[in-house]
């Protein structure tokens, strides 16, 4: 997640049920999101477990797909309403109703002086809340050979109030940064043509979600990267050698953030990283050519844009799309406009429309000789840049700055928008990451972003869309009747009860154990 926080303290394999808070203790936003990491594994582990991988429940499943032809015009499909469960992950397909009150709507007219159409009651593929299909792409259009897979792609990120400025709180004022974050559910449903199944014609409901199974297994991720700060020379010779080139050197404790930003195996691939997880974030007023105007330039020298920047020019649509553009170098910053120029102007894609909430996130890698400076740093180390970003050199240990490596383990692809976070602190001169007995470095698979799958229908043709959705019913269930036999003994234990209860009242009942009839004790 992108967002300003110290560290990521979640470990599943620790199996920890809850964070205990102690009395007189400094809170830490890992703390709190640990809290929330627990809770949300268990809620969805625990559907997941009675669900099964996927599924809606009976009589409001989501996500049933209709096949709209055409004709002239492009293919559609229509996404019913209602909930659908992936891998424990709650899905919601219904369309908010519009709200507009009924005086508005009676004052509104179309620039024809009709009054507009109603709204739609569902959502299409072209109009999914966050797919951001593009007609104009011949890549986003629906297949024209069937048979195809229609699926959904689900997962999660954050936003914060540069994306959704209504979680800004305007009261604490202009010059407060945001608060909390948040972390947002996003699904696609998305084609898939069926050549990519290897299937033969005829074949099987079951046989088709097997063969998509296989296909999404092949989608896992498979970089995985290793972290450390840099150590002396013959360090195991003199374990009491002190270099001061042998720690991390930082001036104050960092959240490193190292991100894929092209994706494809290592030769085509390239990574991008942040020394603050990639929270600094620049909302966007105008963009006039490669003139960028921004609501802020930044609060202090460390959280600001300095020339010879890489940024990335981002808004909701090209974060829902995961299509990674080149990134833009800062040429030229004019402080009393708020305005910076960019080395080339953004992707026609990216950045025009102001209801996607366009922004610039800065990334701290340089091009350089090895120790240029920039924003007060010192000792930044060289890279390769390609697009912006870093080139991938697997099987070595590539320096980011202040003795923080990286190392990406060969033979792995890589996908975009996978993450690995380094905390580096001061007070130990090291890097935050897991270790063997012997302290070295561990390689780890990315945190992130952990993708989920589930098969929706099977598009044969115009008229026959056979649907791959499963369905589960409440567990609760009515009580049920009793059966005869239980009838007549619960019928027999009323007539015993009546019985002794007559002979009470009669002045029969049984005299006490050790009496005569007279209430005398006996001989």
């Amino acid at each position: 997640m992108h967002a300003d926080i110290s560290r990521i303290t979640f470990r599943p394999d620790r199996h920890y049920s809850a964070v205990i808070a102690q009395q007189g203790r400094v809170q830490l936003d890992a703390d709190a999101n640990e809290q929330a990491a627990i809770q949300l594994l268990r809620a969805r582990t625990t559907a997941a477990d009675l669900i099964g991988q996927h599924g809606g429940p009976r009589g409001a499943t989501g996500f049933g797909l209709t096949f709209v032809g055409g004709g002239r015009e492009l293919d559609d499909l229509s996404i019913g309403g209602g909930r659908y469960y992936v891998d424990g992950i709650l899905l919601d397909a219904t369309r908010p109703e519009p709200g507009v009150p009924a005086e508005a709507e009676d004052d509104t007219v179309a620039d024809d002086g009709e009054a507009p159409a109603a709204a739609p009651a569902t959502w299409t593929y072209w109009d999914q809340p966050d797919g951001y299909r593009d007609a104009e792409r011949p890549g986003d259009r629906l297949p024209t050979q069937f048979p195809y897979l229609a699926y959904l792609k689900v997962w999660e990120r954050s936003v914060t109030a540069a994306e959704d400025p209504l979680l800004r709180e305007v009261a604490l004022g202009s010059a407060m940064p945001d608060t909390a974050a948040r972390l947002k559910t996003v699904w696609q449903v998305l084609p898939l043509p069926g050549s990519q199944l290897e299937l033969e014609d005829g074949a099987t409901k079951d046989e088709v979600r097997a063969a998509f199974a296989r296909w999404t297994a092949a989608q896992a991720p498979t970089a995985r990267m290793a972290a450390r700060s840099r150590r002396p020379e013959h360090a195991d010779e003199d374990p009491c050698l002190v270099n001061p080139d042998a720690r991390y050197r930082g001036p104050e404790n960092q959240m490193y953030r190292v991100e894929i930003h092209e994706g494809g195996p290592a030769k085509d691939a390239t990574f991008k990283w942040s020394r603050e997880n990639g929270a600094v974030t620049f909302p966007v007023d105008e963009l006039d050519g490669t003139w960028v105007e921004l609501a802020s330039l930044g609060s202090d020298d460390k959280l600001d844009l300095n020339v010879g920047d890489q940024v990335e020019f981002v808004d909701t649509a090209y974060t829902s799309r995961g299509e990674p553009l080149p990134l833009l170098r800062i040429e030229e910053v004019d402080l009393p406009g708020r305005r910076v120029r960019l080395s080339d102007e953004p992707d026609p894609s990216v950045g025009r429309r102001p209801e996607l909430h366009p922004f610039l996130r800065r990334w701290d890698q340089r091009s350089g000789s090895g120790h240029g400076s920039g924003s007060g740093r010192t000792k930044r180390a060289a890279a390769k840049l390609r697009g912006g970003a870093v080139r991938i050199e697997e099987g070595g240990w590539l320096p980011l700055e202040d003795g923080v490596l990286v190392y990406f383990e060969p033979g792995r692809t890589y996908r975009t928008g996978d993450f690995w976070t380094v905390p580096a602190r001061t007070a130990t001169g090291d890097v935050e990451w897991p270790t063997d007995a012997a302290r070295r470095p561990l390689l780890q698979s990315p945190l992130g972003i952990q993708v989920h799958y589930a098969p929706l229908a099977w598009v044969l043709g115009e008229a026959t869309v056979p649907d791959l959705r499963m369905t589960f019913a409440p567990l609760a269930a009515v009580i049920p009747a009793a059966d005869e036999e239980e009838l007549a003994a619960e019928a027999a234990a009323e007539a015993e009860a009546t019985a002794a209860e007559t002979a009470a009242a009669a002045g029969s009942a049984p005299r006490p154990v050790g009496q005569d009839d007279e209430g005398q004790p006996e001989n």
